[in-house]
């Protein structure tokens, strides 16, 4: 009975309810007529926004390391993600978004940061930075270990409205976001003051949604394309990609930052060690003509490594996947292998040229289609090369990457293996070109052991993790075009592109003979050297008469010289994101000096280079920062601070301004056709001692597998100081498991007349002559002179550890 009662009760409450439902409805129609009428006459009142103490945050989890906020449904996730760098994550109503491909790993080491969460602020401290989030006022700002304000942040939550701000101090420099396209004004050199559109871009541009400062800090955030805008003390991203603003702050000098954004952006693999010799493009060649060419490199003792073939090698057009096999016609043995065998007898590689397009009315063209490989709502367009229908493959899907490299791998077999990726930076998104070089790459990682090497016409950041190099577009001859590669080059450098390189002696029209001999000496100081022209245009050395060829071969030669050194800092690109070309600024950060200089650059950490771009100009002013240089030429010693003048050879273009910084250490070997053409058994080790000591790490692999992945490499570190009146060097025990040819070190140590030596305590045996001590089975010692003066020859045993003392 109790419960009948019940639910009679339930029944007429429910009539109840439905019946004030219904009053409360008709009054509040009636309600709302009356608003209307009123809202015609009373003015517009807006309606107040939650107050600040309603969206404050509240601390959800703190642990190690990190922080959970909330404020309302909205989540923030905080963390330490390195000594040096804060991860905030802001995801509304708590859902977040995959990474972007700017973002190469989301696992890192344990940092043990000190987090107080009790106050308000919040502070998390590192050894390397502090950092502030207010609760109230839902704040961040970000000191260095010093308490210098660096950024700081009005309001997280802002970043849900498409508004990353951050404040800084208004005189600081900044770098970073983007390069330039190939005929864009490149007036603003390498500072960043302005409003820019972050992407991809077109013909040569590099971009990154990454912007960082001499004075202490960077700013990384995780979008494909976004809105820069910089109004002097503030800079802010919005049209960002993902609904979710995840972003970094970097704290530190400038190798740091840029160590620390290629940690979280990915490392770029280590390039094959052919490819940082000397290559020769071309369109407009047949197997004839290039073996021809290679015949005359070697008749005339130029060197080069490697050569790439255009449209010319492929069978651009024809059915049957013409676009992934060779031209029968122009290359006879091309698809036997023959080809390759000849090349590899003459130390060549070859490298191809490859298109985001592909034949529609063709059997390939008919797959792309059964299968919608497209890209999406792109009408079918002719051809500029065939002639005939082409349409664009839409890289983003998985199965088109593998479908591409399973043709691909045809001609890869068969002596084409290296990428060289072109236009896939037109009408497209900026994913395009690494969603492409991508499938290459991790497809070619899964077929074979054999490195990775690629050239791309575009850049965004995180594409470095894929074996990914950039040119700068199809820019035209001339010296103004020659001098305005060098912003391009320290500009996408400052984005994270590590690896860049150029159409040497341009793209579009035939240098004059200065021209190309003056662009092949700034070419041969750059990540990729390499040489091409528009069709049938040459860029041989011998086609722009002797004095160019004779100064070309010169920059060639040198560059071969530097292998060791320059393939080195390959390794450290590696392991920092930090290659072989550095702004003066990244070393130089308090030197205004250096704040938009383009005119000069560090190769490496030891030489300053600063090639002629002008035309007839018969002096050159170089500014050569604080330190002591030395002339690589005639060994004249200039004390830094001061701008110097160098005097133009004219007459044969055969200077290039180099100039060694004291502390140098700077292993060469002898020149060679091509880069392993003969057994390096001695590697001579330059020294410039100073009053500090300094320290090079020397490098080296089989060069050309990822077997260095696990450890399979020779690393030795080698350190020298000047000490009352001689030198102290040393080398370490070596690291790794790779045993290379190299047996001894010539450690040349200059500025020292020894009148003794030990090795690890010992008096080492004194040569009578150079070339005895260089005959020597042994250690051994020999004091002479050369351009720099006294020199102090030591030769030691590599890969062991060797204390040197010279008094």
């Amino acid at each position: 009975m109790t419960r009948n009662r019940g639910k009679l009760m339930l029944i007429v409450g429910g009539i109840t309810l439905a019946v004030i439902a219904v009053i409360v409805a008709v009054s509040m129609n009636r309600g709302a007529e009356q608003d209307a009428e009123k809202e015609k006459s009373a003015p517009v009142v807006e309606s107040a926004s939650p107050s600040s103490d309603e969206k404050a945050l509240s601390v959800v989890k703190s642990q190690a390391d990190g922080l959970e906020l909330s404020s309302g449904k909205d989540v923030i996730l905080i963390d330490v993600v390195q000594a040096d760098a804060l991860r905030v994550r802001v995801n509304p109503g708590g859902a977040e978004e995959p990474d972007t491909e700017v973002i190469g790993t989301r696992d890192f080491a344990p940092v043990g940061a000190v987090i107080d969460a009790e106050g308000d602020p919040i502070t998390v401290k590192t050894d390397q930075m502090k950092v502030e989030i207010n609760k109230k006022d839902r704040s961040i700002t970000v000191y260095d270990a010093a308490n210098k304000l660096l950024l700081k942040q009005a309001d997280i939550l802002l970043a849900l409205e498409d508004e990353l701000a951050f404040t800084h101090d208004k005189n600081d420099s900044l770098y970073g976001i983007s390069g330039y396209q190939s005929s864009e004004i490149s007036t603003d050199g390498m500072l960043r003051a302005s409003s820019k559109s972050v992407k991809g871009g077109m013909q040569g541009h590099a971009g990154a949604p990454f912007v960082w400062s001499t004075a202490g800090y960077g700013l990384l955030v995780d979008t494909i394309d976004a809105e820069y805008r910089n109004s002097g003390d503030t800079f802010s991203f919005s049209n960002l990609s993902k609904k979710s603003p995840h972003y970094y702050f970097i704290v530190g000098n400038p190798p740091g930052i840029m160590s620390t954004a290629a940690d979280i952006s990915g490392k770029p693999p280590l390039f094959p060690k052919w490819a940082l010799g000397f290559m020769n493009s071309e369109w407009g060649i047949d197997e004839k003509e290039l073996l021809q060419h290679v015949t005359t490199y070697r008749q005339k003792g130029i060197p080069i490594d490697s050569f790439s073939l255009d449209f010319d090698w492929k069978a651009w057009g024809e059915d049957q996947y013409g676009e992934f096999r060779w031209n029968e016609k122009k290359f006879p043995n091309g698809s036997s292998g023959k080809l390759k065998e000849t090349l590899d007898g003459m130390g060549i590689k070859l490298t191809g040229i490859f298109k985001p397009r592909i034949h529609v009315d063709t059997e390939q063209g008919r797959y792309a289609t059964e299968h919608n490989f497209w890209w999406p709502n792109k009408p079918v367009y002719p051809d500029y090369f065939s002639n005939l229908p082409v349409n664009d493959l839409d890289f983003s899907i998985d199965e088109v990457r593998q479908w591409y490299f399973e043709h691909a791998k045809q001609a890869f077999d068969t002596g084409i293996i290296g990428w060289w990726n072109d236009e896939a930076d037109e009408g497209y998104t900026t994913t395009q070109f690494i969603d492409m070089q991508k499938g290459l790459y991790e497809e070619q990682r899964k077929y074979s052991d054999k490195r990775v090497w690629s050239l791309n016409r575009n850049f965004y950041l995180g594409a470095q993790k894929y074996a990914y190099g950039l040119w700068s577009g199809d820019i035209s001859s001339g010296f103004k075009p020659m001098a305005e590669q060098r912003e391009r080059m320290l500009s996408a450098v400052n984005v994270g592109q590590a690896k860049w390189g150029m159409d040497t002696g341009g793209f579009q029209t035939n240098p004059q003979p200065d021209n190309y001999a003056r662009w092949m000496q700034f070419s041969a100081f750059t990540p990729i050297f390499r040489v091409h022209g528009k069709l049938d245009h040459q860029r041989q050395p011998w086609f722009y008469g002797e004095q160019a060829e004779a100064a070309a071969k010169a920059a060639i030669e040198l560059r071969y010289k530097l292998i060791p050194y320059i393939y080195s800092y390959e390794r450290r690109a590696y392991e920092s994101g930090l290659g072989l070309v550095k702004p003066l600024m990244m070393d130089y950060p308090q030197d205004p000096a250096v704040a938009n200089l383009v005119d000069s650059w560090m190769f490496g950490d030891w030489l300053l280079v600063s090639p002629v771009v002008t035309e007839a100009e018969p002096t050159k002013p170089v500014y050569l920062p604080q330190g002591t240089w030395i002339d690589y030429a005639n060994g004249t010693v200039y004390e830094g601070g001061q701008t110097i003048t160098h005097q133009v050879d004219l007459k044969n273009w055969t200077d290039i301004p180099l100039f060694i910084k004291k502390g140098a250490i700077i292993p060469s070997q002898p020149v060679m056709n091509y880069i392993g053409e003969n057994k390096v058994d001695t590697v001579t080790v330059d020294v410039f001692p100073d009053t500090v000591q300094t320290s090079f790490h020397y490098y080296d692999d089989d060069g050309a597998t990822y077997q260095y992945e696990q450890e399979h490499y020779f690393k030795q570190t080698l350190s020298a100081q000047q000490k009352d009146g001689g030198a102290l060097f040393h080398a370490s025990s070596k690291a790794g498991t790779y045993t290379p040819e190299l047996q001894y070190y010539m450690v040349a140590i200059h500025g020292i007349a020894g009148k003794n030596v030990t090795i690890n305590s010992s008096p080492a045996l004194q040569a009578d002559s150079l070339n005895s001590l260089a005959g020597l089975k042994g250690e051994g010692w020999f004091q002479g002179k050369d351009v720099y003066g006294d020199v102090t020859y030591v030769k030691i045993e590599a890969g062991n550890e060797r204390q040197v003392a010279v008094e």
